[in-house]
């Protein structure tokens, strides 16, 4: 790489000094003289960068800020430090449901500009101690605030990692699946806690109830060319028949008690759902007597269901 060093410019002699902008554009001035041109910013070497990093910062301080020169040197530290964001991207990059990789860097950059808005040569530290950090931070803050299908508070986003990390420990530790309560003792928590994260953490993705599925539970097409079937066509409901199954095994043993007459009337009126008058005429009772036989026979039932 080539530095060209510019002079120093002589109001009465020699035109100001030019530098270009990260734009294209120049930008002119004494306030500038002295600083290196730098051409491509981001095609820099790590060595280079980091020694015209200290350059530019030390001109940065003794500018206005909000000066077409000050917005000149700090684009060029912004450029300079991309692979600064390049470095600090790579771990999160490919993650599932997480978003594009150019996204990321996107995000990154916002972070190297808060680092670079509150760097102090001063106190005598690397930039990229102060800015890897903050690049880190404001990617993992986008993953926190924009990636989950379902919002969660902060404190079940960060207990899902550790669950996540705490599966795997125990998991190679002891060729199993950890319990919740192998979680809770490995992490210092309740079981009731592990248990709301592990709930917590299933809404971090979600999945369209539309959506074909395949034999081995992914989405796909069906073999033998029969139309998948949707997710929502694979999910059970609760049967209302289920909630009668206890009564009836509970009431069999009672309705075998009974007399023939009670009996034929229960059958005539729940089974065939014959009026009281139609079942007077069958069994030959009146009306009144068919209800109040049914009235008798029921009271009796329900005391001895509710007894047992």
């Amino acid at each position: 790489m080539t530095i060209t060093a510019t002079t120093e410019a002589t109001p009465s002699t020699t035109p100001p000094t030019t530098a270009a902008a990260p734009d294209g554009g120049a930008v002119a001035g004494p306030a500038l003289s002295g600083l290196p041109e730098v051409p491509c910013p981001r095609e820099l070497s790590t060595c280079d960068a980091r020694q015209l990093t200290r350059v530019f910062f030390e001109r940065l301080r003794s500018l206005e800020e909000g000066t077409r020169e000050y917005q000149y040197v700090r684009g060029t530290l912004i450029e300079m430090n991309i692979s600064l964001v390049n470095f600090a991207a790579r771990p999160f990059r490919d993650r599932p449901g997480g978003p594009e990789n150019e996204d990321i860097v996107q995000v990154g950059i916002i972070g190297l500009i808060k680092a670079i808005d509150r760097y102090d040569p001063d106190r005598n530290i690397q930039f990229t101690t102060l800015a890897v950090p903050y690049i880190t931070g404001e990617i993992k803050r986008h993953f926190r605030d924009t990636t989950w299908a379902v919002r969660v508070p902060r404190r079940l986003q960060e207990q899902r990692l550790l669950l996540a990390k705490a599966t795997e420990e125990l998991t190679s530790e002891t060729d199993h699946a950890p319990t919740p309560a192998e979680l809770a003792a490995h992490l210092g928590l309740t079981e009731d806690e592990v248990r709301e994260g592990l709930v917590a953490a299933n809404g971090y993705s979600t999945q369209s109830l539309d959506a074909p599925q395949s034999e081995s539970g992914g989405a796909g097409g069906a073999a033998g060319g029969q139309p998948a079937r949707s997710l929502a066509d694979t999910v059970g409901d609760v049967d209302p028949a289920l909630e009668a199954v206890e009564d009836r095994q509970a009431l069999a043993p009672l309705l075998a008690g009974l007399d023939e007459r009670s009996t034929r009337i229960l059958e005539l009126r729940f089974g065939q759902e014959m009026t009281q008058a139609e079942i007077g005429e069958e069994v030959g009772l009146s009306q009144m007597h068919v209800s109040r036989l049914l009235a008798r026979t029921l009271e009796t039932l329900r005391e001895e269901m509710l007894h047992d």
